[in-house]
């Protein structure tokens, strides 16, 4: 699970002709330019978003559209620099942090502006009055695996320190802050059992989906040995999952791995304190493959694409290979 990431690093290039430079990005790079919103929405970890602005322009309000650069800031800085492109002056925003807070966001602001002297505001605000030297940390209630928009940031906390230090710290405190603000986390049990014995491609389905979904916390994982019936012992693999989600939900969604159409690839099995989550406690289905089919829908209107089609390449050959 993905609680703490960055976000973009932003860069306002001051120049002239503001036009030319444009153009001089646009092709430098490979890239053309967008609405602000969207190039932030749009953006991920370590990428740059890119302003080019008339070089009197001396705040650091975004203007209305920009450049998404799929790099980090200094290898885009280096090519600025080396293809002597006429840019006057360099202005670089905060440095974004962001923390996923499914719930009591209110509480959680409170929380990092007490703890790291910080102030709360909404992500617009932080950006037009932060500095480069400052930090800001964002708070979202989405999953970080995707793109975060500034319409999903729930609230901002400016905080007048380096981000080294702000992130070093918030590294060490995130465990004890989320406990405090969700004391309800409870420990889910998983246990995979796969008639074909092939578990290196099973639990990594399982994997791709608790961390794309962002599940939970795994906080241990091993073999064990389950007993279906009076005397057969049978290998299971076997995880512990610390997760905010409901435990019903989660059985759900992996009941969508379980299955591809009436073909199944493996046995799943969600125990709470000790006792094993039925299927028949999942809704209102009139078969295993009904509720499978309704699981796998779920899933693919929540997995990112890259991870889709990743899980769809290794149930190919799987179910190639219980064909033969």
């Amino acid at each position: 699970m993905k609680v703490l990431r960055f976000g973009p690093s932003i860069i306002f290039l001051r120049a002239k002709d503001a036009e030319l430079v444009k153009k001089a990005v646009s092709e430098a790079f490979g890239v053309k330019e967008l609405p602000t919103d969207e190039a932030i929405k749009l953006s991920n970890e370590f990428e740059t978003v890119v302003f080019v602005t008339e070089e009197w322009k001396k705040e650091t309000i975004p203007p209305e559209t920009a450049f998404l650069i799929g790099a980090h800031a200094p290898v885009v800085l280096s090519e600025v620099v080396n293809r002597n492109l006429p840019v006057e002056k360099v202005h670089v925003e905060s440095t974004l942090i962001l923390l996923r807070i499914p719930t009591n966001v209110e509480d959680g602001l409170k929380l990092l502006a007490e703890k790291y002297g910080g102030e709360i505001m909404d992500i617009r605000t932080a950006f037009d009055e932060g500095e480069a030297g400052d930090t800001i940390i964002g708070v979202t209630t989405k999953k970080l695996s995707a793109p975060i928009g500034p319409d999903e940031i729930s609230g901002a906390v400016l905080i007048r320190r380096d981000f080294l230090s702000v992130y070093h710290e918030l590294t060490i405190d995130v465990p004890v802050l989320l406990l405090r603000l969700m004391p309800e986390w409870k420990e889910i049990t998983i246990k995979i059992y796969d008639t074909d014995k092939r578990y290196d491609e099973n639990i990594e389905r399982l994997m791709m989906v608790i961390e794309d979904l962002d599940l939970g916390f795994v906080v241990g994982e091993g073999w064990d040995w389950d007993y279906p019936r009076p005397f057969m012992r049978v290998p299971v693999y076997k995880l512990k999952l610390l997760t905010w989600e409901d435990p019903v939900r989660v059985k759900f969604l992996l009941k969508g791995i379980e299955y591809v159409g009436y073909k199944r690839l493996c046995d799943i099995d969600v125990f709470l304190e000790g006792k094993k989550i039925h299927w028949t406690a999942l809704g209102k289905y009139d078969s295993k493959f009904e509720l499978a089919k309704a699981a796998r829908e779920e899933l693919e209107r929540n997995l990112s694409e890259d991870v889709l089609e990743r899980l769809r390449k290794i149930e190919e050959v799987l179910v190639a290979e219980s064909e033969d």
